[in-house]
């Protein structure tokens, strides 16, 4: 109740946004109810599952010079004929906002509820028709004020944001016999506090200069686990030509991530409560799981040449060792935007899930793809060109499984996106790279250590046909390779969905194909078919 509570914040605060047409170019505000029925059929064991569906959802965006927001909501109930599935209740949607107070404080917000994979080691679905194991349901909520401001040549920049993210637990993942349990994240809540001070080149210096600092706190259920960091530093940036640019910078910092261990019984097995989490040994300790202090430095290139391009690439010393980290935006034409981060750093999955939706575009893209989940991996951007985030991000890093233990995330996400005309379309790649971290000596956890890799791929092309039809493709291909077992799991799919509007009511026909391949069970195809009816208000 709680996280459907924060939930509802976030999402009432794009909508409210939405409604205040004062300050909006543009705005929209279209809720609506559906029903639908579905089939999906196992081709592997000659199953099939008919089952309808009620879902109740609203869209609605605001666009003008002080409020920039979007929100996309969708609650379905399902219905099973033949008790072959279970009643479910499942949540999606998505809310980024900002608001300007003035020129220089800015509230930035946003809200998320997906499903996404629990464990790495179990089953890839990425069609969610039908009973799928290996899924759960998860809320994440975000917000805080933003100031930027200047007195004579020096820049002043501050931000604090608050985040809550909860965790539902799974009702089956799906492993191979005699597989380590893992923990099952609950909850945890976050607050970030930024700062920094600088004068740019050429106005005081031929070089510009930054002084920064931030900290970050989390503290999660699970294990009574926390997470803290801070530092501070110093950057110079040296401009050697009209496009290019060397930067540097040093400074101090400290981490630390802590928990207690885990109850366990007589053989050593760490107990679980009635939702299958660890419970936590009161007896125990406060133990290090991650520990890092001292000097850090980076160096690099920025290349702008002009408005539309920019590149950065670093290489420095951090968390005990190399590290590297990178940025491409490019707004490629009006109506198609380009952006590759290479990233680098110690996280918690309620960390990474935060900082992931502050890198969602205020204006993005929703297909009907009634298989899938639209928001647990790649987001596209509406208005692509506009560079920043506008081409969109993606969230797989996160969601390549919910990891209870901190971790070192290292890899690169690729994103290209198109709006033009009746046709607009997205692709998505990316590498994820997980190294777990855990107290050595606690009992019944057997993660340390252990490197967890991804590598996802995603595309979407949709084109309106007429005024009142259109037809939409998503794509997807992801593999997953877990350090605890010898093998990766691959999952591939493909939906396609007819839609044609009379009005205010609305028919959509959908198609689906999907397989995957798990060691220790038999690979698995199924298709999926959806008739249903749209109304508007």
């Amino acid at each position: 109740m709680r996280a459907a509570h924060l939930l509802g914040r976030g999402t009432a605060l794009a909508t409210a946004l939405a409604a205040t047409g004062a300050v909006a170019k543009s705005r929209y505000v279209q809720p609506y109810i559906e029903a639908s029925q579905i089939v999906t059929a196992d081709l592997t064991n000659d199953d099939v599952v008919t089952y309808s569906q009620i879902a109740a959802g609203i869209d609605a965006g605001v666009s003008g010079p002080r409020a920039d927001a979007q929100v996309s909501y969708r609650y379905e109930r399902r219905f099973d004929w033949d008790d072959d599935i279970a009643d479910t209740d499942v949540h999606s949607g998505l809310a980024r906002g900002t608001y300007r107070f003035t020129p220089s404080l800015s509230l930035d917000a946003g809200a998320l509820a997906t499903r996404t994979r629990v464990d790495i080691r179990g089953p890839a679905p990425g069609v969610l028709a039908g009973n799928v194991d290996n899924i759960t349901q998860v809320y994440s909520v975000y917000g805080g004020p933003s100031l930027s401001t200047s007195t004579g040549p020096v820049q002043l920049a501050a931000a604090y944001q608050a985040a809550y993210t909860k965790v539902e637990v799974p009702d089956a993942v799906g492993l191979a016999p005699g597989t380590p349990r893992r923990d099952y994240f609950d909850e945890s809540s976050s607050h970030i506090v930024t700062g920094s001070a600088g004068i740019a080149a050429g106005t005081v210096l031929p070089f510009g200069v930054t002084l920064s600092g931030a900290y970050d706190r989390e503290d999660a259920s699970q294990l009574d686990q926390s997470y803290e960091g801070w530092y501070g530093r110093g950057d110079v940036v040296l401009p050697v030509s009209r496009t290019v640019a060397l930067r540097g910078g040093v400074g101090y910092e400290r981490i630390e991530s802590k928990q207690r261990d885990a109850l366990t019984d007589a053989d050593g097995n760490a107990v679980t409560d009635s939702n299958g989490r660890f419970v936590t040994d009161p007896a125990s300790p406060v133990r290090i799981a991650y520990r890092t202090d001292g000097l850090i430095y980076d160096a690099g290139v920025i290349w702008r040449p002009s408005p539309r391009l920019e590149l950065q690439a670093n290489a420095g010393w951090r968390y005990g060792g190399e590290t590297y980290t990178g940025l491409l935006s490019y707004q490629m034409s009006q109506d198609t935007g380009l952006r590759v981060v290479v990233y680098d750093g110690i996280e918690t999955f309620g960390r990474q899930l935060r900082d992931g939706l502050r890198q969602m575009p205020t204006q993005f893209s929703t297909q009907p793809d009634p298989f899938g989940q639209q928001f647990s991996g790649c987001v596209f951007g509406s208005r692509p060109g506009e560079g920043g985030s506008g081409a969109g991000a993606c969230l797989n890093d996160a969601f390549q499984s919910v990891n209870s233990s901190s971790y070192r995330a290292r890899g690169i996400d690729a994103v290209l996106s198109t709006a033009r005309g009746r046709s607009s379309y997205g692709i998505g790649v990316g590498y994820s790279n997980r190294k777990l971290y855990a107290p050595r000596t606690a009992p019944g956890i057997n993660v340390f250590g252990a490197e967890d890799e991804s590598y996802y791929a995603q595309g979407f092309w949709s084109r309106a046909l007429t005024r009142r039809s259109a037809l939409d493709l998503n794509l997807f291909a992801n593999y997953y390779d877990s350090g605890l077992v010898d093998d990766g799991v691959l999952g591939l799919g493909a939906a396609g969905s007819y839609s044609l509007n009379f009005g205010r009511l609305g028919t959509i026909a959908s198609l689906g194909v999907y397989a995957y391949d798990q060691e220790g069970f038999d690979s698995q195809v199924s298709a999926q078919a959806l008739l249903g009816a749209r109304y508007s208000f």
